[in-house]
C-alpha cells in the first residue's frame, strides 16, 4: 500500500493553516490572510451550533452534555427513530444536519451523491493511533482481516476529495471517522443447553427447533443465517458478504424450510425484544448483540456470547461531516468529530460493550479495571458497571471471548448491504411471510 501524504487541504484541495496549529503556535499574524486568528475564533464559536443526528447507540444525552462542556460550542444531538428515517433525512434533507454517524451497512447508499464531506486525513488528528482495521485492512498481527461483508477497508478511502467512489488502497481522503465497532456472535444459554456451543451451524440444529430466534433485518439475520448454513455445509458462497441472486435464493430457499419446519421461535426487531427472548427462555441461541447479552446477565442469568471457529460477525460505525459545511461552521464539525475520539466519549461508549477507534485515548477514561476487562481480556478486579453506574458485570468475571484482538481478529464476515440488496430484501420478505 502506498504512503499517505499528510497536506492539510481545504475540502476544494487548496493548502492552508489549519485551525488546530494556529491555536498550538497563536501564529496569528501568519495566518492573517488565510484563517481567523485564534482569540477571533475563540469568540465566534460561541454562536455555533453543530447539529449530529443519529440512532440511540451514538445520539446519547450524556455525550452531548460532555461535549458541551469541553467545547466552545453548542452540540444538538437528534435521535431518528429507526434506519430509514435516518437515511432518508440525510439524502433528502442535508442541510438540517452537520454531523452525522453512519454504520456500515448502510455506507453505499450515500457513495458519490455528495452529500457526506470527504475528510482529509491532516484534519483529523488521530489517524496514526487509529486501529490497523480501518488504517489498512489489517488486523494487529499484521494478517489481512476478512474482506467477507463491508469490511471497513472497503469504506475507509476515497479516491480523491470529490467523493465520488471508493479507494481500496489508503489516500490522504478518508469517507469519515471511525468511532465504535464490535464482533458479534451467538447468545447462548449454556444453563438450558448443557453442553458446549462452539459453531455457527448449532444455529440450525435441530436439536434447538422452537427455541432459535434471528434478527428481522437482512443485515444481521443473513449473515448469521449464512455462517450456519456455510458452517454445515448446506450452502457454499464465493462471498457470503455480498452473494449473487443464485446464492441468495438457495440460502433463503433452505431458511424457508426450516421456517416451515417450526425451528425458528421469533424474529426480533430491537434490543429489548432480544433480551426478553432470551431472558424467559423462549430461546436458547439466537442472533444477539453484546449490551443485550449483559442485560441478561445483570438479571441474574446465565447467558454467554463466547467466539465460534467460524468467527465473529463484525461491524462498525463511521462519523461524517455534511458537505454543505463551510467555513466556521465547517470547521466545528471537524474539531467535533476529533472531539468524540479524544478518550471521554470512546470510554462512555466501551463500558456498553463496544470498542473505540483509538485505544490509547479511551485508555485514560477507564480505571485500569475497566480496560483490563474490555479491551485486555482480563479478569475483572471489581465489579464492571455500565455507562450510567449499573453493574453489567461481578468481580472474577472474564469478557467473553477474551481481548480486542481475539475477538475483532477473528472475523468471519462483516456486516453488509449486498449488491442484491433489492433482490435479498425481496427474497427476506418470503422468508418472513412463509
Amino acid at each position: 500500500m502506498k504512503d499517505i501524504k499528510r497536506k492539510t487541504t481545504s475540502a476544494a484541495g487548496a493548502t492552508k493553516l489549519s485551525r488546530r496549529s494556529l491555536l498550538k503556535t497563536g501564529a496569528a499574524a501568519a495566518a492573517a490572510s488565510a484563517f481567523p486568528a485564534p482569540m477571533l475564533w475563540a469568540q465566534n464559536i460561541k454562536d455555533i451550533t453543530i447539529t449530529h443526528i443519529g440512532q440511540s447507540y451514538s445520539t446519547i444525552p450524556n455525550i452531548a452534555e460532555q461535549a458541551n462542556a469541553d467545547l466552545g460550542f453548542t452540540v444538538d444531538m437528534q435521535t431518528v427513530p429507526d434506519n430509514t428515517a435516518h437515511i432518508n433525512r440525510l439524502l433528502t434533507q442535508p442541510q438540517t444536519v452537520d454531523v452525522t454517524d453512519v454504520p456500515n451497512t448502510n455506507m453505499k447508499y450515500f457513495v458519490g451523491r455528495g452529500v457526506l464531506m470527504p475528510l482529509n486525513v491532516a484534519d483529523y488528528k488521530y489517524w496514526d493511533k487509529t486501529v490497523p482495521l480501518f488504517t489498512k485492512g489489517e488486523y494487529a498481527s499484521g494478517e489481512k482481516a476478512s474482506l467477507q461483508g463491508y469490511a471497513p477497508i472497503k469504506a475507509q478511502y476515497y479516491t480523491d476529495e470529490t467523493g465520488s467512489e471508493y479507494s481500496l488502497e489508503p489516500t490522504e481522503w478518508l469517507v469519515g471517522v471511525p468511532l465504535y465497532y464490535n464482533a458479534d456472535t451467538l447468545g447462548i444459554r449454556p444453563d438450558l443447553i448443557g453442553r458446549p456451543i462452539e459453531s455457527w451451524a448449532e444455529l440450525l440444529n435441530p436439536e434447538f427447533s422452537g427455541r432459535v430466534a434471528l434478527q428481522d433485518g437482512v443485515n444481521v439475520g443473513v449473515p448469521d443465517a449464512a455462517m450456519a448454513l456455510e458452517a454445515m455445509g448446506e450452502v457454499s458462497y464465493v462471498d457470503k458478504g455480498n452473494m449473487t441472486r443464485d446464492e441468495i435464493d438457495a440460502t433463503v430457499d433452505k431458511l424457508i424450510e426450516y421456517k416451515r419446519d417450526g425451528h425458528f421461535r421469533s424474529f426480533w426487531a430491537n434490543f429489548d425484544q432480544s433480551v426478553q427472548l432470551m431472558a424467559s427462555g423462549e430461546v436458547v441461541l439466537q442472533s444477539m448483540w453484546s449490551p443485550a447479552v449483559t442485560e441478561v446477565r445483570t438479571r441474574g442469568i446465565e447467558c454467554k456470547y463466547n467466539g465460534m471457529k467460524e468467527g465473529y460477525r463484525g461491524w462498525y460505525i463511521m462519523m461524517m461531516g455534511m458537505n454543505h459545511l463551510e467555513g466556521l461552521q465547517r470547521d466545528c464539525a471537524i474539531e467535533y468529530m476529533n472531539w468524540y475520539n479524544s478518550g471521554w466519549a470512546g470510554a462512555f461508549i466501551s463500558r456498553q460493550g463496544f470498542y473505540n477507534s483509538v485505544p490509547d485515548n479511551v485508555k485514560g477514561y477507564m480505571t485500569e479495571n475497566e480496560y483490563g476487562y474490555w479491551y485486555e481480556g482480563k479478569e475483572a478486579s471489581e465489579d464492571i458497571l455500565n455507562p450510567f453506574g449499573k453493574v453489567m458485570e461481578k468481580a472474577g468475571v472474564v469478557r467473553d471471548g477474551g481481548s480486542l484482538w481475539d475477538r475483532m481478529g477473528n472475523i468471519g464476515i462483516w456486516n453488509t448491504l449486498m449488491d442484491e440488496d433489492r433482490y435479498l430484501v425481496r427474497r427476506w420478505q418470503d422468508f418472513i411471510a412463509a
